[in-house]
């Protein structure tokens, strides 16, 4: 039980200037496909395989718990600044783009850099003529 101290209007403050209870919120947030859910602007990663699904929240003693269904999925120290992303590497394993551009060696080759864009196959007036009209 916590201990009180009146003040000189004679009500209760708790002593040392802590709240002798703690502040818990359970929140329900969708997954973005950042692989992320964001609270009081804050981003925070959870696995990949979750974008879409909906997730509890809870947001307590500086912690943000994330669960799916009855599994915790991700544990973040909450964040103390604004608009900042807080991600766990191991949540984004195997996400395309993670260590830089997607591009396997074969299709690189395959597209020469240099090229000239592609000629049309008809002249233009045969569209006009289709469509009915000029541009």
């Amino acid at each position: 039980m916590a201990r009180f101290a009146r003040d000189e209007a004679h009500r209760l403050k708790p002593l040392g200037g802590q709240p002798s209870f703690g502040s818990l919120r359970e929140l329900t947030r969708v997954v973005g496909h950042d692989c992320a859910v964001e609270i009081d602007t804050n981003s925070y990663s959870v696995p990949w395989r979750l974008i879409g699904e909906r997730l509890v929240v809870t947001v307590a003693a500086g912690e943000v718990r994330i669960r799916h269904g009855l599994h915790q999925v991700a544990v973040h120290k909450q964040a103390e600044g604004r608009r900042l992303r807080i991600i766990d590497s191991s949540h984004l394993d195997a996400v395309a783009g993670r260590n830089g551009a997607v591009r396997r060696a074969e299709i690189a080759a395959a597209v020469p850099g240099s090229s000239p864009p592609p000629s049309l196959l008809r002249p233009l007036a045969e569209y006009e003529a289709v469509i009915g009209g000029s541009f």
